[in-house]
């Protein structure tokens, strides 16, 4: 009895020194990324920020230098003024003296058409009686036809100068004068894009330039996080999530000091096997599925000064 009982007693201490010790759930803390880029290309003339500065929304974080912005809002500018001018002439119409140039240009050229009708008169009747040759005749017809011309111009341009200008024509100039100052509206907001601005309170991660270097369009020039958007960010395999629903209340205890924060469980989402993985012992079987906890404190209070990416331990 005594040597069976003492077998039986290794052997539960063999299975209790066997026995797998539950493991921790930890993961990381995580904020939004901001990323800051320009819009035009210029050259960084002055930097503001450096690597862990803390900025407002609105600060300023760099300033472009864009000199070619500059030469084309003078060509902008150029042609809005003639635009503008080709405008208004066409809604005033001609001016007093183009008026009275007309008038007596259509003066001159009515007397001629009419002494070159009274000439063509008296010329038909010397014709008749047969005191002149046909081709003198045939030529004071030809000028009373080159008078009429002249005449009927002249009437038609007058006409025109004091009725106005047509519809058409002042439509045409006010299309013109619209798209000069949309050249001049574009290059004022290229202009205005050489001030970089934080869209929000945060954190300066990184700062890819330096003084001198050129900044592309669409090419990030500052990386921070976001202030206020805490979250708790866990890799679980699907075993050790089957108990965990979105608004399950949980404690979560930061890894490098003494404090505990109250949160909710926000989501679980199926990961990717190439996906990020936040915790640091995922303990994942061969095959079994990979999710993520995304845990929302109920207070951000103390929260503001813990790192980004720092540990975190889940507590149910």
């Amino acid at each position: 009895m005594k040597r069976i009982f003492l077998f039986i007693g290794m052997a539960g201490l063999l299975a209790s020194c066997n026995r797998q010790p539950v493991p921790v759930i930890s993961g990381k803390l995580k904020r939004d990324v901001v990323y800051v880029s320009g819009k035009v290309p210029g050259r960084v003339e002055t930097l503001f920020v450096n690597e862990g500065d803390h900025v407002k929304k609105g600060d300023t974080l760099a300033v472009l230098s864009v000199p070619e912005a500059d030469a084309r809002l003078l060509q902008a500018d150029g042609a809005l003024l003639s635009a503008g001018a080709q405008y208004d002439m066409a809604l005033h119409g001609a001016t007093g003296n183009q008026l009275a140039q007309l008038r007596a240009k259509y003066a001159g050229l009515e007397e001629q058409y009419l002494f070159a009708q009274k000439s063509v008169a008296r010329l038909q009747a010397m014709l008749t009686d047969s005191l002149i040759a046909r081709q003198k005749y045939d030529e004071a017809y030809a000028k009373l036809q080159g008078a009429k011309a002249q005449y009927d111009a002249v009437k038609a341009e007058l006409a025109e100068a004091e009725g106005g200008v047509r519809s058409e024509s002042k439509t045409m100039a006010l299309g013109q004068k619209k798209r000069a100052e949309g050249a001049v509206k574009e290059v004022e907001t290229a202009i205005g894009e050489r001030v970089l601005l934080a869209p929000c309170d945060m954190t300066v991660e990184t700062v890819t330039l330096h003084t001198g270097e050129l900044l592309l369009p669409g090419y990030k020039l500052v990386t921070g996080y976001m202030d206020g958007t805490e979250t708790f960010r866990f890799t679980l395999p699907e075993s050790d999530v089957a108990d965990m629903r979105p608004g399950m209340s949980v404690h979560i205890r930061m890894a490098y000091r003494d404090q505990t924060v109250d949160a909710k469980i926000q989501s679980v989402r199926a990961l990717a096997r190439y996906a990020e993985i936040s915790s640091t012992r995922p303990e994942v079987r061969p095959g079994e599925p990979v999710f993520e906890v995304v845990c929302e404190p109920v207070s951000l209070n103390g929260l503001a000064d813990v790192w980004t990416n720092s540990t975190v331990f889940l507590q149910k």
